[in-house]
């Protein structure tokens, strides 16, 4: 997969090329611009597949790349990297067709994460298809601290998660994390968890992989016992009686 990253800080740029390369041989960055317009000028000369671009860039900005490329009719992947202050621009920048946006400052997994679903949207042509069990795609308006949040979730869910910690190393406190997550997602931080621990739980009891005892605490739960009432609270029945309803 041949990348393009535009970013007028030379740090930066190296930074994200650095991660880009860590991650695996299959994604190239294959050109550099310290602006939009000469990303456009490289875009037209190497036919990238993705472009990584910041939004704030002299000459010519990230959206007016996009833009740009737009009209010349070429054909890549755009991922914004952004700072926190610009997120209302970067919500704008979707309804350009842009894949994904990132928030500074920029994760390994992160990076991965967006590089992998890059992948297989390029494998399969470009074809419009939901990926399960993403959840920032389910909540694709949602601020950007939410969304981190929500990958969070769906990486570490099997672990111990405090909201309060999660809120301190995104810099903000408890309570307007709390407030904008139930905004966006629409029920509280931690029932949200607590569904989708059992949903993933739900899973794993019909796919057959591990015993009933083993699944609570592949699932975040330390005490089997709770795990069944929590089970009960979210789906209504038992784990027998969901077991028996699907087929086991």
């Amino acid at each position: 997969m041949k990348i393009i990253i535009a970013e007028d800080e030379a740090r930066a740029r190296r930074g994200l090329k650095s991660l880009i390369g860590s991650i695996s041989d299959n994604y190239e960055v294959v050109a550099e611009a310290s602006d939009g317009r000469q990303a456009l000028e490289l875009m037209q000369i190497v036919k990238p597949d993705v472009v990584f671009t910041d939004l704030k860039m002299p000459y010519m900005d990230g959206m007016d790349l996009i833009r740009g490329a737009q009209a010349a009719e070429l054909n890549a992947k755009y991922v914004l990297v952004t700072a926190y202050e610009e997120f209302e621009v970067a919500r704008q920048a979707i309804g350009l067709g842009v894949f994904d946006y990132l928030v500074k400052p920029i994760t390994y997994d992160e990076i991965k994460e967006v590089l992998e679903r890059l992948e297989e949207d390029c494998a399969c042509g470009g074809k419009e298809k939901k990926a399960q069990g993403k959840l920032k795609e389910k909540y694709p308006d949602a601020h950007p601290l939410v969304r981190k949040v929500l990958s969070f979730i769906e990486k570490d869910y099997a672990t111990k998660i405090s909201q309060k910690e999660l809120a301190e190393n995104l810099g903000v406190s408890q309570e307007y994390l709390c407030y904008l997550f139930n905004k966006d997602v629409g029920e509280t931080f931690s029932k949200f968890l607590k569904n989708y621990r059992i949903e993933m739980a739900k899973r794993l009891l019909l796919s057959g992989g591990m015993t009933k005892d083993e699944i609570p605490y592949c699932v975040g739960f330390s005490d089997p016992k709770y795990f069944n009432k929590v089970f009960r609270e979210v789906t209504q029945k038992s784990v027998a009686e969901f077991l028996n309803e699907n087929g086991e």
